[in-house]
This record gives structure tokens, sequence and C-alpha cells, in this order.
């Protein structure tokens, strides 16, 4: 059975015979024109000129026949009489159907049912036939597509300028499907939000003191009183922005030093790799060590000062464990901004008798202030859209407080609470979520934009 990897394969082999073709044709011209006049684009570019006439029609065409010819099997499947023992409810049919075709594919080796078992049969021929025709006139177009390139050559032809003008189109249509994307979450989250507030006032939402959301209740006049996010904000804030950034910054900003300025380079090259390991650590791990080892140890102090029953979930355990794993974020932002000092600068402070620390205190930390500072929003940007620590060690509760050895919940444990379960989808607590996103959302977009701000009206250029 022709799959859809099979037909990608098909079309870069039909590519990759196109190339050499064409890069051969290329050599010929070169022996035929020397003396003659010069040839206009190197061999690779004729190659790859006549590479892209095969490929590129054929891979489009492959990626749209594997997408409708599952639909025209079972089609074809449903039209004879193996689909007539199917039931007629919508549901038993579609499950029945979808079993029959993980059977046809091979994602399982039998069916429960023995109507999906009967049918995986037919539907698996289906496939073969409609993989075939999708195999000959995928080489079809290729082969097609791959002559006219050929035929195209010639010693002045202009493969480079054109070979040129197809990969600025591929970038283009790169840079505009993140361009496009971001557009999308930022129309979805408008349009949800603007559905929340249309139950909700924004002035109830962003200033309300009390959140208490219930995804069973009935919308009512006192809807708004149960959605105050203001303890949702403080708690995001009081552990991503203070509490994991008195981790952060002190100790990503002295191994900065330590390693640019103190370190020898045997001790770098192991320490820095070492450091980096912090930012590739899944967030469930550090949720599971916050939940395990910090908020039992955090719970143990708060007993030993005096604090009566206190609890194992706190934003102290959850903020300390966040900015252990944003240490590499601002610690690789500072080692940058201050190994880019010249040189010049250290010698010229030792020079005039400032020692080692007063070098670093005077001369290195202000000249390389501008990149610091856009690292420490940045990690700021990505300690308040943490997840999975604050679920599993800070808890649910909305608490606008600030003792650290409370719990306290924050914008992206809500997000995740109101977006589960089986309430309506048109049900203001489901629809909480997207308003409650749409600030997370414009609050990391102003950081951001702060701290590239701050990068570009502070940087100074040294010679």
């Amino acid at each position: 059975m022709v799959t859809a990897p099979v037909l990608f394969l098909l079309v870069f082999g039909l590519g990759l015979i196109a190339w050499l073709a064409g890069r051969a044709r290329a050599w010929t011209f070169r022996k035929s024109a020397a003396g003659k006049g010069a040839v206009h684009s190197l061999p690779a570019y004729h190659g790859w000129y006549a590479a892209l006439w095969a490929a590129v029609p054929a891979f489009v065409f492959a990626a749209v026949w594997s997408s409708i010819a599952p639909n025209l099997a079972m089609q074809q499947v449903l039209a004879g009489p193996a689909a007539a023992a199917l039931p007629v409810m919508d549901m038993e049919r579609g499950a029945i159907l979808a079993e029959a075709l993980s059977v046809a594919t091979g994602a399982q080796y039998g069916a429960f049912n023995p109507i999906a078992q009967q049918l995986a049969g037919p539907i698996k021929q289906a496939l073969a036939h409609y993989g075939t025709i999708g195999a000959v006139l995928t080489a079809a177009l290729g082969l097609i597509g791959g002559t006219f390139g050929l035929l195209r050559l010639r010693p002045d032809f202009t493969a480079r300028t054109r070979v040129e003008r197809v990969v600025m189109g591929f970038l283009l249509i790169a840079s505009l499907v993140a361009i496009l994307t971001t557009l999308g979450i930022v129309a979805s989250l408008v349009f949800e939000a603007s559905r929340f507030f249309q139950i909700v006032s924004p002035a109830d939402f962003l200033f309300g003191t009390h959140w208490s959301p219930d995804p069973t209740a009935a919308s009512g006049a006192d809807t708004g009183e149960t959605y105050g996010a203001i303890p949702l904000f403080w708690g995001t804030l009081f552990i991503g922005a203070i509490i994991a950034m008195v981790v952060a910054i002190p100790l990503g900003l002295m191994s900065a030093i330590y390693l640019t300025q103190y370190a020898s380079p045997r001790v770098r090259r192991w320490m820095k790799p070492l450091l980096e390991i912090l930012a590739g650590i899944p967030t469930v791990v550090y949720g599971y060590f916050a939940a395990l080892t910090v908020a039992p140890l955090v719970r143990d102090f708060a007993s030993a000062i005096g604090i009566a029953n206190p609890s194992t979930e706190s934003a102290l355990a959850a903020g300390l464990v966040m900015g252990v794993m944003i240490i590499p974020f601002v610690s690789s932002m500072a080692d940058d901004s201050i190994a880019a000092v010249p040189q010049a600068m250290r010698d010229g402070s030792l020079a005039m008798g400032a020692t080692t620390s007063e070098t670093i205190k005077k001369v290195l930390v202000p000249a390389a202030l501008p990149g610091i500072v856009g690292g420490v929003m940045l990690a700021v940007s990505r300690a308040i859209g943490e997840t999975m620590i604050v679920v599993m060690a800070a808890g649910a509760a909305a608490n606008l407080t600030a003792n650290p050895f409370e719990s306290m919940t924050t914008v992206t444990y809500q997000i995740v609470q109101m977006l589960t379960g089986e309430q309506s989808f048109d049900h203001p607590a489901t629809l909480s979520a997207f308003a409650l996103g749409l600030v997370l959302f414009l609050v990391t977009l102003l950081l951001n934009i702060i701290a590239l701000r701050v990068v570009k009206r502070y940087r100074e250029a040294y010679e």
C-alpha cells in the first residue's frame, strides 16, 4: 500500500534525479561555451532549477492527495455492499469506521467490533487503489515538471536569479506562517474574551478581589462578583516576578560574573554547559521536585519559625523552584553582555589601579547593564507564564496575601482548570480562561517590548 511517506520519498527521488540531470546538462553548456562566452549561472543552480520544477508541483499534489485519499477510499467503501451492516446512528458508525480504518492502516492488529473487522479488508483495498493512483499521478507530474525545467536550460538562462527568487518566496512564507499564527492566536483570544466580557463587566474582572467561579452555576446578575481576577494577577506576579526573581537575579548574575571574570577556561568549559542544563529540564520535573522536596522543607521551616498549621502548598516553594529554573536565562544573557564589553575597558580600569572587583562593579556591570536588564525582563516573561510548577506546588486557592507560606494560585493554573472538565464552552467559567489568557499575553508582550526598548536605548557601541 502506497502511503504518504512513500509519496514524499518518491518526490524526493524525482527531485534528486532532476537535480543531477540539470547539473549534468549545465556542465555540457560550460564545455561547449568555452571561448564563446560565459555561462550565466553555475551548474548547481541549473540543477536546482530543474529539481524545483520536478519536486514542488509533485510535493503539493502529494500533500493534497494524502489528505483526500482516505476520504475517497471511505466513500468508495460506504457506497459498496460491505457498508450495509453499519448502524444508523452517526456516533456508532463513526466509531466502527475509525476502528476499521485503524486496522486497515496497520495502527492496530484486530478490531473488537466484528463489523469493523469485515470493513477493514475493503478499506485496505480502497486505500491501496487510491494510493497507487496517487503514486502514478505524482510520478507523472514530477516527470513532466522535471522535463519542462530541463528543456528550459540553456547557457544564457538566468537559473541563479530564478532559484534565488524561489528561495526568497519560501523564506517569506516561513516568516508569514509565524506572523499569521500569532495573529490567529490573538484573534481567537480577543474573540472569546469579548464573549466573556459581554457576560462579566471588564471592571469587575480586572479590579475584583474575589475569584470563585462555579462551572455548574447559571449566569445571573451577580456573576461578575465571582470573577475578580486581582488575586490571580497578584499570585502570578508574587510567585513569578518577586520570589523567583529574588532567587534568579543574584544567582544568575553572580554565576555570570564568576564564569567570565574569575573561572579558568577549564572550569568555564565544564561549568557553563552544566548550568545551562537547567534550561533543558522539563518543567514537570521541576514541579515534582517542588512538590516532593522543596514544599515539605518550606512547611517544616514555617513550623520552626512559629507559623501554625502551615500548608505544604505555598507560594514560596513554587517561587524558589521557578527561580532556579530561570537562572540560565539570566546567567546566559549576563554572560554574553559582560563578555561583549571590550577588553580595553577592563585593561584601562586595571591600569588605573582599580581592583578586579572594582572593575566589575564600576566598569563591566554598568557597560553590560542593557543586556542584563533585557535578560531579566525576558526571564520574568518566562516565569509568569509557567504552569506545571504552580499546579504541583503553589495550590489552587486564590488568596490576596503577601504571606509566602500560604497557598496561592496564578493565571496559568486557572486557565488550565477552567478549560478542563465537562462544563459548557459557552459558560462564563470556560470563557474566563480566554480573558485570563488575553491579559497574560498582553503582560508578556509588554515585558518583551520593555526589554527590547531598554536594550535599544541604553546600548553603547564601543570601538
